[in-house]
């Protein structure tokens, strides 16, 4: 554990001189040689002023929001359904932060919501990092469980250890201690959710009686008009990211028709292997943190990703890519930390 504070103090003081010395540095000269030393100097100034609010309080303000979700193939039982989204906690960053751990616990715990997701990297090398947040993150919960996948920084191979041997017992680990709290975690497999169907009066066309109904996770006896499935794939990426998952075998049993949420770290995969390929009706992701860095609808992420932060629709199908919590440095700017409530209504 003291490795990983000490990394993570590493990975902040380079990123420190980055933003607060090489930054205000790299603008000074540039305006400085343009307009004149008093042009340049304040220039830097700001550029320091900025960088100061992103790394001391920008990443502290977490956001709620609520996003809305319409498909034609959602049975009527669901309508109104929340699903509360959590990405990219790197969990490790917060070593020193704790606090900031139970604020998210509690904000979570303030939403009215069904049920929790969870789209990946919740440790940032070792799943050693989890163990002082056991406690507090077990008091999540929703009526219908928390489910989660894993990102690319969930499979530990960014450690100093990088043997076959360490990565597999850090692995093990982190799958033990998600279930250990009560998140369920989806391996290239899928969960039925259900509910009674919505039976109407034929004269009055009023629904006759909405019961909550019941979690089944079993594939016997599926009926779309009163289920949705929720499909967890592993990590599929683009280089250098490795790819682990099999869309496949996870929606193995499906019928075409049913209404399929789709947990996937990378957005990369929405276009990939989603989107006009499938009749998944949402995909929910996380990864790119939105640049951690964004002004107005710019981020230097979208250099990297088509997809990179907040809602996408194409061809009947939705793409959220949440910004996260954390980063592996605790910094934000313009791309608050947030909490996305996805609530599913039907479309005629």
């Amino acid at each position: 554990m003291k490795w990983k504070i000490y990394h993570n103090s590493l990975v902040r003081g380079i990123s420190g001189i980055i933003l607060f010395v090489g930054v205000p540095g790299f603008i000074f000269l540039v305006l400085w040689l343009f307009f004149g030393w008093l042009t340049g100097t304040i220039g830097a100034v700001c550029a320091f002023l900025i960088a100061a609010y992103g790394l001391l309080i920008g990443w502290r303000n977490i956001k709620v929001k609520t996003v809305m979700c319409t498909s034609s193939l959602l049975p009527e039982a669901f309508e109104g359904y929340r699903i509360l989204q959590l990405s990219d906690i790197h969990i490790g960053t917060f070593l020193k932060n704790r606090s900031f751990i139970t604020k998210l616990v509690k904000m979570v715990q303030k939403q009215k919501i069904d049920l929790i997701v969870f789209t990946g990297d919740l440790v940032n090398s070792s799943a050693e990092e989890m163990i002082p947040f056991m406690r507090v993150l077990s008091k999540l919960h929703a009526p219908d469980g928390i489910l989660s996948v894993l990102g690319n920084h969930d499979y530990c191979e960014y450690g100093c250890d990088k043997s076959e041997k360490n990565i597999h017992k850090n692995q093990k680990v982190l799958y033990y201690l998600e279930g250990k709290m009560g998140w369920k975690l989806l391996l290239n497999e899928h969960v039925l959710i259900h509910r009674p169907r919505v039976e109407k009066d034929q004269a009055s066309d009023v629904p006759l009686s909405h019961p909550h109904g019941e979690d089944h996770t079993g594939d016997d006896a599926v009926d779309p008009a009163s289920t949705i499935a929720v499909v967890g794939v592993e990590n599929i990426s683009k280089p250098p990211f490795r790819s682990y998952g099999n869309l496949d075998q996870a929606m193995k049993g499906l019928p075409k028709g049913m209404f399929k949420i789709l947990l996937s770290h990378d957005p990369h995969q929405w276009r990939m292997e989603v989107l006009h390929h499938t009749d998944i009706a949402l995909t929910l992701s996380g990864h790119t943190h939105a640049g951690q860095l964004r002004i107005g609808h710019f981020s230097p992420i979208k250099w990297f990703y088509h997809e990179w932060g907040g809602k996408y629709t194409e061809d009947g199908s939705m793409l959220y890519v949440s910004t996260g919590i954390g980063g592996t440095m605790p910094f934000r700017l313009g791309a608050a930390p947030e909490i996305p409530i996805i609530e599913l209504h039907r479309s005629v």
